[in-house]
């Protein structure tokens, strides 16, 4: 709780409303690089919401509240002058301005806390491969995959008090979800069914366990049965778009996720990619067509055999081609995510290759880098040390994962396996068909199954199947966050930018090693102000 001087009358209570909006009441001036720093660890802290009994709360009123205490914030963030701060500082300050607006956006337009009940979901089994959850999430997550079990006396009471925590959000969720968004209603029932048996796998993993724990878990799995119940009693009432709208959804490419594209753009760029990537595949066949085609691993031996070489060959690939620089943390990491031999039928798309050549996959898998380097080698920026929040990172994330999987293509990795390089167009086109899919679904001119439908065809070789659940997860995510769906292909094409004005300003000093260096060193931020920090120059430039 703030405290000051007590004020007489009227203004001393204006000062404690102003207070208790948690907006500052002056905006003083200033040219402070480190006032901009305690701004963004005070707003970091006015961003989380109040708790109630422990639990978060997203009730309108207090929502109302943020939101007018919101624009204090921004005001304050205004005052402060970054004119004559050196490049990386300028760009910290356009990162605090774009997270306010995440918030900001989230408040006037995607209202996930009204809208979309899998936004209460509490039990995460996995770690993101990205620096924080895709799509937005409530501030008192359950991540299972963070204990070591057999669980400690110490993470049996902290795995409790989270669970705790389920019962009174699903009753304020009950309140709080007003909206009329069909299709994150429907899917949301189906991601708090997950959670549902998740809670039950949990049971299994803890039997022997404290009472209490053992009594948290059964009532916040009673606790979620009656939310799914409710969900299902409310759905025949929902029959409304889920889709944000054109203007909403280009507010927050350009303000909150820093991409200087219109919808109409995106949609340009990604029928390209995805006109680029079928015709690609279809000369890469008939350039192999007097090849053998490529037999995937038919069992666990053959899978764990596969994934190992070529992890083995990957590693020493980038570093004897000097690619990127290597460290010793960087592997361990890749193994640790090669996943297990998948039975035919039951393989989803991205299985599917890794089964035939799993560097298709795992060259997307610089998400894990990713990840060692943010905990190996920390950002020197307090405010790009850790994960930005409102998936800010997402152009940088997923656009340069997304483009080391043609990158490497280029560069000759496939040299000596030609088949994998059809591999790599059929997993660009998948991504452009998604991406162009969940574009139509937030103007509102795709429902659900329509999206999904689109995603099916244009993916080649029947490869993305309505029958598993990742084409579901897929579009469910891309409607839940907008602009996701398409960061991966859009990133890729500011990636393929920036090598080219970054070589064409170096010239023969140019090295795709000391680019990559470059870029992993600027932190995992909007690839737009990664270029404004190698180019020195605010980038993209708008004239070429």
């Amino acid at each position: 709780m703030r405290t000051g001087p007590r004020l007489p009358g009227c203004l001393g209570l204006l000062a404690s409303a102003i207070l208790m909006l948690g907006a500052p009441m002056t905006h003083a001036a200033s040219t402070s690089y480190d006032d901009l720093v305690r701004l963004f660890d005070e707003w970091r802290a006015f961003e989380r919401p109040p708790l109630v009994d422990g639990t978060p709360d997203y009730t309108a009123p207090t929502l109302a509240r943020k939101q007018a205490a919101l624009a204090g914030w921004q005001a304050r963030l205004a005052a402060i002058d970054p004119g004559g701060w050196p490049v990386e500082q300028r760009i910290d300050h356009e990162l605090v301005r774009a997270q306010m607006n995440g918030l900001e956006f989230d408040l006037r337009w995607l209202q996930p806390w009204a809208r979309d009940p899998a936004f209460y979901q509490s039990v995460w089994t996995e770690q993101s491969d990205t620096p924080a959850h895709e799509g937005p999430f409530h501030h008192a997550l359950v991540e299972v995959w963070t204990y070591a079990f057999p669980l400690s006396d110490a993470d049996q009471r902290k795995l409790a008090a989270g669970l705790r925590t389920i019962p009174p959000l699903l009753e304020q969720a009950r309140g709080n979800l007003t909206g009329n968004a069909r299709d994150l209603w429907i899917t949301g029932a189906g991601t708090m069914r997950q959670q549902r048996r998740d809670l039950d796998a949990l049971a299994g993993r803890t039997k022997g366990g404290s009472r209490d724990l053992a009594r948290a878990i059964e009532e916040a799995a009673r606790a979620t049965d009656v939310f799914v119940a409710w969900l299902d009693e409310q759905a025949p009432r929902k029959t409304g778009p889920s889709g944000i709208g054109k203007e909403a959804y280009e507010w927050s490419l350009r303000n909150v996720h820093l991409v200087p594209l219109t919808w109409d753009d995106e949609v340009m760029l990604l029928k390209r990619e995805l006109a680029r990537a079928h015709a690609a595949l279809r000369l890469e066949e008939h350039r192999n067509r007097k090849l053998p085609q490529l037999e995937a691993a038919a069992s666990p031996a053959q899978y764990d055999k596969l994934t190992s070489d070529a992890i083995t060959k990957y590693m020493k690939w980038l570093a004897d081609e000097q690619i990127l620089t290597v460290e010793p943390y960087l592997e361990p990491a890749l193994r640790r995510h090669a996943g297990q031999f998948v039975p035919l039928e039951e393989r989803n798309f991205f299985w599917i290759a890794t089964h035939y050549e799993p560097i298709t996959l795992f060259a997307h898998f610089q998400h894990w880098f990713d990840h060692e380097w943010m905990k190996h080698a920390p950002n020197p920026s307090a405010i790009r040390r850790n994960a930005l929040l409102s998936n800010v990172w997402d152009s940088r994330a997923e656009g340069m994962a997304t483009a080391m999987e043609e990158i490497i293509l280029h560069a000759g990795y496939y040299d000596d396996n030609p088949r994998a390089r059809e591999i790599v167009w059929i997993m660009l086109a998948q991504r452009a068909a998604r991406g162009i899919a969940s574009l139509y679904a937030h103007a509102n001119l795709f429902d659900l199954q329509q999206a999904k439908a689109f995603q099916v065809e244009w993916t080649p070789r029947g490869w993305m199947r309505p029958d598993l659940d990742l084409l579901g997860f897929e579009q469910q995510l891309y409607l839940r966050q907008p602009g996701y769906g398409t960061s991966y292909v859009t990133g890729k094409y500011f990636v393929d930018e920036l090598i080219k004005d970054r070589s064409h300003q170096l010239g023969e000093a140019f090295t795709l090693r000391r680019f990559f260096d470059e870029v992993n060193a600027a932190g995992l931020i909007p690839i737009t102000l990664i270029g404004w920090q190698l180019t020195g120059q605010p980038w993209p430039p708008q004239v070429r």
